[in-house]
């Protein structure tokens, strides 16, 4: 039987977390990051399950009760129809919910694709697609947005077109930039060496590694959407009455904001509230997602355990 020499270190076996489960402990360990996912979950939440926890029609008028402030009947009082402003603010995350999804799933599908070909490949293919991504960059986004919505008429599925559109180049530029700098690491030069085709180095090493920017940069896309959608309704461009819309509820809320300040500031304050809580997510997932964060945390659970065992 063989005996361990007290005075010798002992070598532990580190304990390796999968890359997910890192990302989300280091996710929710950010304080900024899980208020921010609460809220939207809590958003989600109204949104989705608004037709039985709200007890009140958002498009239903009622004369008799209107710009009443709020109160334990109307939480957040009545507008200037007597809708109940609570209820048209969950359903209207609905429709800022599925225009900011849309859009990001809309963008993505077109942006990354461009930006990865454009990226990994070079030469004169780079130049034809980024020389063809700046001509769309060189009009202003909500210009833009406003231009093809009055092109193609105002409602929902035109909006979430136009502001995926707006999108695109965006998508494209950021993922060329991050896919320019890794495809020439060395990992990458090694995984051709050894024979690796094309299609696997871009889907399994260079889109892995350029998750970090990417996400980050979806994140904006994602709240920019939603704030965009609210522009165009604020114009009369988006989402048309009676469906309910965080943008349309402000334009209507300007005549009110000294006798109803209640109907201005929901709308304003569900708007703030998921924006600022989508960039929190995004800022925190920007470093959970990034793999030298995982080296950094594997070396340090190796370590920690040798440093106690040498005290």
């Amino acid at each position: 039987m063989a005996f361990h020499d007290a005075s010798t270190p002992v070598a532990v076996e580190p304990n390796y977390d999968s890359g997910f489960r890192m990302a989300m402990r280091q996710l929710l360990r950010n304080k900024a990051a899980a208020a921010g996912l609460f809220c939207l979950l809590l958003i989600v939440f109204l949104a989705v399950f608004a037709p039985w926890i709200i007890p009140y029609d958002p498009t239903q008028i009622a004369l008799s009760s209107k710009l009443h402030g709020p109160s334990w009947e109307h939480w957040l009082g009545t507008d200037h129809f007597g809708r109940d402003v609570l209820a048209r603010m969950a359903h209207g995350a609905r429709v800022s919910l599925s225009v900011g999804l849309s859009t990001v799933a809309f963008a993505a599908a077109f942006g990354v694709p461009i930006g990865l070909l454009s990226g990994y490949v070079g030469g004169r293919l780079d130049n034809v697609l980024m020389r063809l991504m700046d001509a769309f960059l060189t009009f202003p986004p909500l210009l833009l947005g406003v231009a093809i919505v009055g092109l193609l008429g105002a409602d929902l599925t035109t909006v979430t077109l136009a502001l995926g559109i707006v999108q695109i180049p965006v998508l494209a530029r950021v993922v060329r930039s991050a896919t320019l700098v890794v495809r020439e690491e060395t990992y990458i030069t090694a995984t051709r060496a050894l024979g690796a085709g094309s299609w696997r180095l871009v889907f399994q090493h260079v889109l892995r590694n350029i998750l970090s920017p990417l996400v980050v940069q979806i994140t904006i896309v994602f709240s920019a959407a939603i704030v965009a959608e609210a522009s165009l309704s604020f114009l009369g461009l988006g989402v048309q009455p009676p469906t309910p819309s965080w943008g349309r509820d402000l334009a209507e809320a300007r005549r009110f904001m000294v006798d109803a300040p209640w109907m201005f500031l929901a709308p304003t304050g569900f708007i703030i509230v998921s924006v600022m809580a989508i960039n929190f997510m995004g800022d925190s997932l920007r470093d959970s997602l990034d793999p030298r964060s995982w080296v950094r945390r594997a070396v340090t659970s190796r370590e920690t355990p040798r440093a106690s065992a040498d005290r």
